[in-house]
């Protein structure tokens, strides 16, 4: 081959790769670093997720111990608990203790209305394997979730967590003045429109129209700058051409994938995941097929991403 064929250079920054350090800032700016003492942690990577020992979940949390946890929960983003023996009534009661919970209008409940049931077996695959943020297509999105797991595989069937506020310090200066003050579009429809004909999408459409989120929200406890856009739910960019706006989100999207930001969770029976949706995106990797998998979510109301 001619060495003509290689005389064009242009397609190398267009790969928008950046090799070397990261920007790994796990608390905000002017926040000290204070230590547990209700409870253990060990942390499970540099700025996110940690696993939690010393805690029964089946018990109410005092004031003392609630508000520890929560800051452990601010600071962390994700936390895990291992060997949590709890029935569906008890892992609503820890919930709740965070405040008012979610009912999901799509997915299959449990127990009761606000527990979501997610049972995976020979006849029901991993759905989940898409980088995203829960209901993102709510005008309020979920503030966190509870996630219990009673049945895990002998193998595979991990889930992954991404800290968004990472993601957005290690963007370019230039790409953070572009997506500055723009919001952007989300919709249950492309996810979920499967599920409905088309009586009961047109139903499901006007009680839950699309919402129009920041692409760059600000934590509304921590005061950090998180990019809010996802793979599952977002679908254009408000105000901008069809090709740019994807081109501009397939960029966004793929700063999740990074695995300086993420912290992998394996799971065994009766372990617990509980996270902050204003600040992490998640992926539950489907690799188990066709072994069983049976989990239960219950998500607490948030407020108006600004």
């Amino acid at each position: 081959m001619s060495s003509t064929a290689y005389e064009s250079r242009s397609y190398v920054p267009a790969r928008d790769l950046k090799a070397g350090a990261r920007i790994l800032r796990r608390l905000p700016e002017g926040v000290q670093e204070l230590p547990y003492t209700l409870f253990g942690l060990q942390p499970l990577g540099p700025i996110i997720g940690a696993e939690i020992t010393g805690i029964d979940l089946s018990e109410p949390l005092t004031p003392e111990l609630k508000a520890e946890l929560h800051r452990a929960f601010l600071e962390w983003k994700v936390l895990f608990f291992r060997s949590q023996s709890i029935t569906s009534e008890q892992q609503l009661q820890f919930a709740k203790q965070w405040g008012a919970l979610e009912k999901h209008p799509f997915l299959p409940r449990g127990s009761s209305e606000e527990v979501t049931r997610f049972e995976k077996n020979a006849n029901m695959t991993g759905n989940e394997n898409v980088w995203h943020t829960d209901v993102t297509w709510r005008l309020e999105p979920a503030l966190g979730s509870v996630l219990r797991l009673s049945e895990v595989p002998p193998l595979g069937g991990d889930t992954l967590w991404a800290d968004m506020a990472a993601a957005y310090d290690n963007l370019p200066e230039e790409v953070k003045r572009q997506i500055d003050g723009l919001t952007a579009i989300h919709d249950f429809t492309p996810t979920f429109s499967r599920f409905l004909n088309g009586d009961q999408l047109a139903a499901k459409q006007a009680e839950f129209p699309a919402a129009e989120h920041p692409v760059v929200r600000t934590h509304p406890e921590t005061g950090r700058k998180t990019l809010f856009v996802n793979a599952a739910f977002t679908i254009r960019i408000a105000g901008m051409e069809a090709e740019e706006s994807e081109k501009l989100l397939a960029y966004l999207f793929r700063q999740a994938h990074v695995p300086e930001y993420q912290v992998r969770f394996r799971w065994e029976p009766n372990s617990v995941a509980f996270w902050d949706n204003r600040a992490t995106q998640h992926y539950a990797v489907s690799d188990y097929f066709p072994n069983r998998r049976t989990a239960e979510r219950i998500s607490i109301a948030g407020d108006r991403p600004y």
